[in-house]
């Protein structure tokens, strides 16, 4: 008789195929299943060879292919379609077996499938998995979340098909329930950040020294040899680089300026405003996107609206570049303190203890924001796992010190000039924001409790007071 799969994958589009072939590369014996058969004979005809996969047409045969506890990886697009696949599957399982949502779900969404499914005696387990197609086949970052014990059954195949920074597997487990996924959010929420700063940092260099896509790909590919190192601005060089093969043009010059989104940065800035964590340049990164496809607003404002602005004049090209590299790196910093405050604030509403330098660890490789600074991170939070802000590190607090005289440089020209730079602008304010002794939100209290009689506190006593505005004005100690 045929020995069972030990684990498998429905759902063969280009990621649920990459992680397949992944896991039979590894060794393991991969059962493979998609809702049309054409897919399965397609993967078993193109890489049948790399390793075991055991071919099934229907469900039932998909299920019973497998060895308990049955671990089954679901790829398919979140949603309804995720609901449908757990609901075909269903039958077919026995208590104890584990469903793996591999797919981008919305966590709360996950809470709900991890608590139903409990009540069925079935695991289920919400999984981050960041890489892209690339990643996906030679080794991604894996972020599960559920119940622990299966973590037991399947972190020993997980931690082998993830990523490896320094022999250390860039997979852990994360937290209970919806906790896998609501790291995998965050973590693209910071992707969001990364990409409009990136963006920027080019738009800069384009418009301040009138410089072509080429020569701004050389000046990337130089910062991806420092401290900026990382995933996207080695990438973002490569596209710099990269000939349109139609026009002979640089390429990023014949692509429409309208970035799309799949709903994961807005899902992050929902969160952060649930939470009440100020995110704000994941924020404004999202918010760029929308503004770049709101196209009749942006046409009616190119026809009427005055740009009032100077000329750009920079006399010491070398110096400009390394102040937009250094707002560059300060901004990044910024992004990714955020996203961390928010996975520490979610961590606590929802009781999942998620260990943060855990999370820099298994992101320094596979996964879209890996970046040489994440040793940082992971060294920051290893010193102090409880620091409640990243930014105040020794080492973060030394290095966007030092590049704060570029930050605020660059800022000031980009308004200057007319030239949009909302994350690095939003990042440098909030910046000024948390250092600052005393911010005006004394007045807004104040003004609270004039039209609404919202209370507030007093710098030179305890307790809660109201002002008798539409009165005598005094005041008065609430209970």
């Amino acid at each position: 008789m045929a020995e069972l799969a030990q684990i498998g994958v429905t759902g063969l589009a280009v990621m649920g195929r990459n992680l397949a072939r992944n896991i039979a590369r590894h060794g393991y014996r991969v059962a493979v299943h998609n809702r049309s058969y054409g897919r399965t004979e397609s993967l078993i005809a193109d890489h049948g060879d790399e390793g075991t996969f055991i071919a099934s047409k229907e469900t039932a045969d998909f299920v019973a292919s497998i060895e308990r506890p049955r671990k089954i990886i679901v790829m398919v697009k979140a949603g309804a379609a995720t609901d449908a696949v757990i609901e075909d599957l269903l039958p077919h399982l026995d208590e104890g077996d584990i469903i793996i949502d591999a797919g981008n779900a919305h966590f709360p969404d996950t809470i709900r499938r991890e608590h139903d499914l409990a009540q069925k005696g079935i695991h289920f387990v919400g999984m981050g998995v960041s890489g892209g197609e690339e990643g996906a086949l030679n080794g991604p970052s894996i972020m599960p979340g559920g119940a622990k014990e299966s973590y037991t059954t399947l972190g020993p195949i997980l931690e082998d098909i993830s990523a490896k920074v320094d022999g250390v597997p860039c997979a852990t487990y994360v937290g209970p329930d919806g906790a896998g996924h609501f790291v995998k959010m965050v973590h693209n929420g910071i992707e969001y950040a990364d990409m409009q700063l990136i963006a920027e940092a080019y738009d800069l260099l384009r418009q301040g020294l009138g410089l072509e896509a080429p020569a701004i790909g050389d000046i990337f590919a130089q910062w991806n040899s420092g401290d900026l190192e990382s995933f996207l601005i080695e990438i973002t060089a490569e596209v710099l680089g990269h000939t349109d093969a139609k026009t002979g043009r640089p390429f990023v010059d014949i692509v429409l300026d309208q970035a799309e989104q799949k709903g994961t940065g807005r899902w992050t800035v929902q969160n952060a405003l649930d939470l009440g964590v100020p995110i704000t340049g994941i924020a404004e990164a999202t918010f760029a996107r929308a503004l770049s496809g709101s196209v009749p607003q942006r046409v009616a404002a190119q026809a009427a609206l005055p740009a009032n602005a100077g000329q750009w004049d920079i006399s010491d090209r070398d110096a400009f570049i390394e102040d937009v590299r250094r707002a560059l790196y300060a901004s990044k910093v910024v992004a990714y303190s955020q996203g961390f405050d928010q996975i520490a604030a979610a961590s606590a509403e929802h009781d999942w203890n998620i260990d943060r330098g855990a999370m820099a660890r298994i992101w320094r490789g596979g996964c879209i924001i890996r970046a040489k600074f994440l040793n940082r991170i992971t060294e920051a939070y290893e010193r102090q796992p409880e620091l409640p802000l990243l930014l105040a590190d020794e080492y973060f607090a030394k290095v966007v010190g030092d590049g704060l005289e570029s930050w605020r440089r660059i800022v000031a020209l980009a308004a200057s000039n007319g030239v949009p730079v909302p994350a690095f602008s939003s990042s440098l304010s909030y910046y000024d924001g948390v250092r600052a002794n005393r911010l005006p939100a004394n007045l807004i209290q104040a003004q609270r409790d004039f039209f609404g009689a919202h209370t507030y506190h007093r710098t030179d006593a305890p307790g809660v007071y109201h002002t008798e505005w539409s009165g005598d004005r005094s005041e008065t100690q609430e209970s």
